[in-house]
C-alpha cells in the first residue's frame, strides 16, 4: 500500500528552455536529467561524492579496531565505558552535524556545503591524533561526526538529484555499502600500524587516524568540478545557471543538447523562492507527510541501534570473549566488510525492479531473525571466533542494504525543498534513538562478562529489526524508477 502518494502532475507544454514570468518557471530539467543514461559524468559524481561514505567507514572501524589498542595505550587508559562514551560522542556529533547542516543545505545550496564540512571533518580527524585524555578525545570524535553528519545531508540530496530516476535504488545503496571500502582500509591499517613490531603502543593509532584527514584532502581536489543541483537552482531563482549546467551535463553525457521537443519530456512549473519558512518545512515533514516521516524514523531507528551497537564493539567482543590480541581484529574486519560491501552491490538492483516495500521488508526481516540466531549460538558458546564472524558476515549481507535502504527511503520521498533536512532529521532521531544509545549500551553489557546480556542486546536489536520490516511493508511508498517530483511534488509546484 502506498502511502499520502501524490497526484500525477499536470504538465504544461513542453518549451525548449526556461521561461520566467512574476518569478514562475516553467522547466523540462527534471525531466532531462532522469533521460540521461549512465555515463562518466555519473562515475565521477559517485565517486567524488560518495567517498564521504568511505570515510565515515574507516572512521567507524577504526574506532572498533583500535579500542584495544587505546585501553593498552600508556598515555589513555581507556575502559570499556570510556570508549562507549566516546563513540557515542561521534554519534551525538554526527546528529547536531546532521541538523545544523541539513537547514543551510536547503537554504544555501548542496555545493556550498560539500566543502564546509569536509574542512571540519579534516581539521577534528587530525585533532583526534593528538588527544592527550578521555576528554579531549571525545570532543574531537564529537567534531568529526558533525562533520560526517554534514556530509550525509548534502551529499544524499545531491546525488538523488543528479542520477537518473531508474538507476537511483542500486545507486545510492551501492554508494551507501561503499562504507565498508572504508571499514576495510580501516582493519588494514589497524593491522599494520597496531604491529608492535612497526609502531609503538601509543603512536599506531594516531597515525592511523591521520590516513582519514590524508583521504579527505584529496577528497577536496575531486569535488572542485561537481556542479550545484540544477533541481535546486531553479526553485531558489537561478534558471539560467540551472539550464547552462545541465546543456553542459548533456553535451559530456550524449555529445549535445537533447531535443527539448522531443515528447517525452514533460515540464513543470515553479514558482520560485529564496528559502522555505521554517513552518513551511515543520508542516511539510510532520503533518503533510506525517506517515512517511514515520516510516523514515522507524527504519532509520532500527538500523542505527542494530549497526552501532554491534559494529562500534565487534572488537570489544573478540576481545573479550574469544581472546583475540588487539592487533589481530582487523583480520576478522575484512570478511565482515566484505559481506557489508556485497549486499548492496547484489541485491540493489532489486530494489529497482523488485520494488522498495519488497526489498525494504524482506532485508529487514532476514536480518533480525538471523542475529537472533546467530545471538543464540553465541550465548551457548557453540560459536567459535572464525564462526562468530561468519555469522556477522552473512547477517550484514542482508543489514548492509537494509540500512541504506533506509538513507534512499528519506532521501526520496519528501520535496526538494526540504529533502536535505528531512535526511538530517531522520537521520539525527534515529540515531540519537539508535545510535547514540547502542554503543554505550553493549559497551556495558560487554562489560558483565556474560554472554547472556550480550545476547539480550542482541535481542533488542533483532526486534527493532523485524518491526521496521512490518511498518516498511504496510507503510513504505513504491518509488522506484519514478522520478523525485512524481514521488514528492515541490512545495513550489504550481498547477
Amino acid at each position: 500500500m502506498e502511502l499520502q502518494q501524490n497526484p500525477a502532475l499536470n504538465y504544461a507544454p513542453v518549451v525548449p528552455a526556461a521561461t520566467a514570468t512574476e518569478r514562475i518557471v516553467e522547466t523540462s530539467i527534471p525531466s532531462r536529467l532522469d533521460a540521461l543514461p549512465w555515463s562518466r559524468f555519473h562515475t565521477r559524481v559517485v565517486l567524488a561524492l560518495g567517498i564521504t561514505w568511505i570515510l565515515d567507514g574507516l572512521e567507524v572501524t577504526l574506532a572498533g579496531a583500535l579500542s584495544g589498542a587505546l585501553k593498552q595505550s600508556p598515555s589513555l587508559h581507556f575502559s570499556n565505558l570510556d570508549l562507549g562514551i566516546a563513540n557515542s560522542a561521534y554519534l551525538a556529533g554526527a546528529v547536531l552535524g546532521a541538523l545544523g547542516f541539513g537547514w543551510l543545505t536547503d537554504r544555501i545550496g548542496r555545493k556550498k556545503l560539500f566543502f564546509i564540512t569536509l574542512a571540519l571533518y579534516l581539521s577534528a580527524t587530525a585533532a583526534t591524533a593528538a588527544s592527550w585524555d578521555v576528554a579531549s578525545y571525545a570532543l574531537f570524535r564529537f567534531l568529526t561526526g558533525a562533520g560526517i553528519g554534514g556530509e550525509y545531508t548534502a551529499i544524499n540530496s545531491t546525488i538523488q538529484e543528479l542520477v537518473p530516476a531508474r538507476y537511483r535504488g542500486w545507486t545510492d545503496l551501492v554508494i551507501n555499502g561503499s562504507f565498508w571500502i572504508g571499514a576495510a582500509m580501516g582493519a588494514v591499517a589497524a593491522i599494520v600500524l597496531l604491529d608492535p613490531a612497526v609502531t609503538g603502543p601509543d603512536l599506531g593509532w594516531r597515525l592511523a587516524y591521520l590516513i582519514g584527514a590524508s583521504i579527505g584532502l584529496i577528497v577536496l581536489l575531486m569535488r572542485m568540478w561537481i556542479p550545484e543541483s540544477p533541481r535546486w537552482l531553479m526553485i531558489h531563482g537561478r534558471p539560467d545557471q540551472a539550464h547552462a549546467i545541465v546543456n553542459d551535463i548533456e553535451r559530456s553525457v550524449i555529445g549535445g543538447d537533447q531535443n527539448v521537443s522531443d515528447e517525452r519530456f514533460t515540464t513543470v512549473r515553479l514558482k520560485m523562492r529564496d528559502h522555505t519558512p521554517i513552518r513551511e518545512v515543520v508542516h511539510t515533514l510532520f503533518s503533510a507527510y506525517r506517515q512517511r516521516a514515520l516510516v523514515g524514523l522507524v527504519l532509520m531507528s532500527a538500523q542505527a541501534f542494530f549497526y552501532n551497537a554491534i559494529f562500534f564493539t565487534f572488537a570489544l567482543v573478540l576481545t573479550d570473549f574469544y581472546g583475540i590480541s588487539a592487533d589481530h581484529v582487523g583480520w576478522y574486519l575484512l570478511p565482515f566488510a566484505a559481506g557489508n560491501f556485497l549486499g548492496p552491490l547484489l541485491l540493489g538492483r532489486l530494489f529497482d525492479t523488485l520494488g522498495r516495500r519488497v526489498m525494504i521488508m524482506f532485508t529487514y526481516g532476514v536480518s533480525g531473525l538471523l542475529l537472533a540466531l546467530s545471538g543464540y549460538l553465541f550465548t551457548i558458546g557453540v560459536l567459535s571466533a572464525q564462526g562468530q564472524t561468519i555469522a556477522w558476515m552473512v547477517i550484514f549481507f542482508f543489514a548492509s542494504p537494509a540500512a541504506s535502504a533506509a538513507y534512499l527511503t528519506v532521501s526520496e520521498t519528501f520535496p526538494l525543498e526540504v529533502r536535505a533536512l528531512a535526511i538530517a532529521v531522520f537521520y539525527a532521531v534515529g540515531t540519537g534513538i539508535g545510535g547514540v544509545i547502542g554503543p554505550a549500551l553493549f559497551g556495558a553489557l560487554i562489560d558483565t562478562g556474560s554472554r547472556n546480556s550480550v545476547f539480550a542486546g542482541y535481542l533488542l536489536g533483532a526486534v527493532l529489526m523485524i518491526a521496521a520490516a512490518i511498518v516498511a511493508w504496510r507503510y513504505a511508498v513504491s518509488a522506484e524508477r519514478k522520478s523525485l517530483e512524481h514521488v514528492a511534488r515541490p512545495l513550489a509546484f504550481m498547477e
